[in-house]
């Protein structure tokens, strides 16, 4: 009797009966959990085969198109020579919470017949469903979000036009949205004889924005009028298009509530981990709500645990200033220029660290570094679409270096915000390998960049903006919880309940920092969540833990005023104990100038980056000890403790120190 059961194969190389019925979760072998990877097949012969079958013995077609590796441990065939249909996918992986990954190829002996190519990471749902089309979604979805949708969409559109993909974006049913998310099934090459413009993108706009008549629908009309005009800019319809949004978003109410905490781990003796906030009195202080942050050090005992403090206490200096100034403006200040000013913020941390290193003769792996995922609610006033004024856009910030992570979540998605900055990252932007392959580099996890291990000219800041018009977590961690993609893994245990109100974010902090010992106990891990509301639903009322050790604070934030360490295959490194790998990473001193001041930038008429002053001044007059002396006005205790471990040169401005 022939079989029909539809089968996968566990990843576990060593278990016995590595066979499984689709649709389990976990080996009943050996215990070890199922992957479920489902791919998207390009091309016309692709989609001539029928649901059923079964390709190289491997690909099972769950609908058109839409194939399950039922081996999803074994490597995908992939040509030597890469062909040029996967650089468009390869030169913009960043963008890959938007677009596909080239998975591998299915080649065929066919004349006149193209390989098929296999995507990942494709706007697919856990049971191989697509997400719905932009289209088909449309009517449904809030003003907010179909205005959030189109801002993606332009965002998008210079970097797929520069490649000669911008053509994607034409085709209604390419684009899919998962919840605020657009994503693409595919990138589709513009033809020769055509040149993609905004006139297009407009016009494709029209057949959405004209089907409900909404609010804002007269003001989405004019800006459609102006992008098919041929004298259309696109900074122009960005702009235009940004103060919609932020207008339309205000209307929300949106809460806040946030927690943090790290812990050492079973395995080792210090804890290189340092996360924002992390005591009570870390939110006693109105102007920082927002601020969310996790640094994992790099550089082994009284090395990598000075970076990461180091880099959370300058951060701590600077963002008050920042959000100060952001908020006394009167016209909206656009996402470029913050970006710009968050990350002169963080080059400034990463000089103090620098200076820090040069301070105290630090050379190749003995220089202090660590990563950094950084989110920053700014409270920008913006008057609404109906007309009054509201201090918050929703805006939010997510700056990253390093291999910690942020992750977006809801009941029914969890969403990756962060690219690892490592060896495989590396290989697939710079188009030398695609990301399966790369992975199987034995450096692949090692760390390309890091805070603190050059200069900051030479750094490569990611700064994201979102808008935050769903209600969501946002957890930033520490590799000490994402290694083994654990939180991909376990996200609905611990992230629905909050959702729903039945347990409070610091005691999920908790739960999440024993799971990370009980999973990743080699490491130290620092978890943050930020629950965040602009609904009232499903509210419970939650009596934290006693003897819960987290900080926690529920912040409204508007009211409606009208209606690493990655490890290496060998488990550790020889940073130290259970350290990151850095490569590519020149660490000489004839590549470090002494702190150099980052470059200005340009601000409109009222916006005076008066926020940056504290930080300018720690790299003018020294980098460290200025820094230190800022650090004890800020944090006496922790400056102490920190100065014990400093050289004599620097101990001697401590207080108490000197002797």
């Amino acid at each position: 009797m022939i079989s029909s059961q539809r089968i996968i194969y566990c990843l576990n190389p060593d278990c016995t009966n590595p066979i499984n019925p689709v649709g389990e979760t976990v080996c009943a072998s050996c215990q070890t959990l199922l992957v479920h990877r489902f791919l998207w097949a390009t091309g016309s012969l692709a989609a001539s085969i029928p649901p059923g079958s079964v390709v190289l013995d491997r690909y099972e077609v769950i609908t058109p198109q839409v194939w399950l590796d039922t081996q999803p441990g074994l490597p995908p065939l992939v040509s030597k020579k890469l062909p040029n249909i996967v650089m468009p996918y390869l030169r913009l992986y960043q963008k890959r919470l938007h677009l596909p990954a080239a998975y591998g190829f299915v080649y065929t002996t066919e004349e006149n017949v193209d390989d098929i190519l296999l995507l990942e990471n494709v706007p697919v749902d856990q049971t191989g469903n697509l997400y719905p089309a932009i289209g088909e979604a449309w009517e449904p979805a809030t003003t907010v979000r179909q205005v959030y949708w189109l801002w993606q969409i332009l965002q998008l559109w210079q970097p797929l036009l520069e490649l000669g993909v911008a053509h994607s974006l034409l085709v209604p049913d390419n684009l899919r949205s998962q919840g605020w998310c657009v994503r693409l099934l595919e990138l589709h090459q513009t033809p020769d004889a055509e040149k993609a413009s905004l006139a297009d993108l407009g016009q494709c706009w029209q057949l959405w924005v004209r089907s409900v008549n909404t609010a804002v629908s007269q003001k989405l009309e004019n800006i459609l009028q102006q992008m098919c005009s041929t004298e259309a800019k696109l900074e122009t319809i960005s702009t235009q298009l940004n103060a919609l949004l932020l207008s339309t978003a205000a209307e929300l109410p949106l809460t806040l509530q946030v927690a943090g905490a790290t812990d050492i781990g079973r395995e080792l003796r210090y804890n290189k981990d340092n996360c924002y906030p992390i005591t009570a009195s870390d939110l006693d202080d109105p102007i920082l709500p927002g601020l969310a942050i996790v640094c994992d050090g790099i550089g082994g005992h009284q090395a990598g645990e000075v970076a990461s403090q180091l880099a959370v206490q300058s951060l701590k200096l600077q963002i008050p200033a920042f959000l100060t100034e952001v908020a006394e403006q009167t016209q909206l200040v656009a996402p470029n220029l913050l970006q710009q000013q968050l990350e002169a913020c963080l080059r400034v941390v990463n000089n103090v660290i620098c200076a820090c290193n040069d301070e105290q003769k630090r050379q190749g792996k003995e220089r202090m570094a660590t990563t950094l995922v950084m989110a920053v609610q700014v409270p920008q006033r913006v008057t609404t679409t109906c007309g009054w004024q509201s201090d918050n856009a929703h805006e939010l910030y997510l700056a990253h270096i390093g291999d910690s992570r942020a992750y977006w979540i809801t009941r029914d998605y969890c969403q990756l915000l962060t690219l690892d900055d490592v060896v495989a990252t590396r290989e697939v932007c710079s188009a030398r390998s695609l990301s399966r392959p790369a992975l199987e580099r034995i450096d692949a996890t090692a760390l390309t960049q890091a805070l603190g291990t050059k200069d900051a000219e030479f750094l490569d800041i990611v700064i994201q903006r979102l808008v935050i018009e769903e209600d969501g977590v946002l957890l930033l961690c520490s590799d000490g919880l994402s290694d083994n993609n654990w939180v991909e893994k376990s996200w609905q245990d611990y992230v629905i309940p909050v959702l729903t109100g039945e347990i409070s974010v610091a005691d999920t902090v908790n739960h999440w920092i024993n799971f990370a010992n009980e999973k990743n106990g080699h490491d130290s891990a620092a978890v943050v969540m930020t629950l965040c509301r602009v609904s009232t639903r499903d509210l419970l009322p939650v009596t934290p833990s006693s003897s819960s050790e987290f900080s926690e604070e529920i912040i409204i934030t508007e009211e409606v005023q009208a209606p690493k360490e990655l490890e290496t295959p060998a488990g550790k490194s020889s940073w130290g104990e259970s350290s990151p790998v850095l490569l590519d990473v020149d660490l000489t001193p004839d590549h470090l100038p002494h702190s150099p001041v980052p470059t200005p930038v340009k601000q409109p008429s009222g916006f005076h980056p008066l926020f940056l002053m504290a930080g300018l001044l720690l790299v003018l007059m020294g980098g460290s000890s200025v820094g230190l002396f800022a650090w004890w006005q800020l944090n006496p205790p922790g400056f102490q403790q920190i100065c014990r471990q400093l050289p004599h040169s620097i101990k001697s401005i401590c207080p108490n120190q000197g002797n």
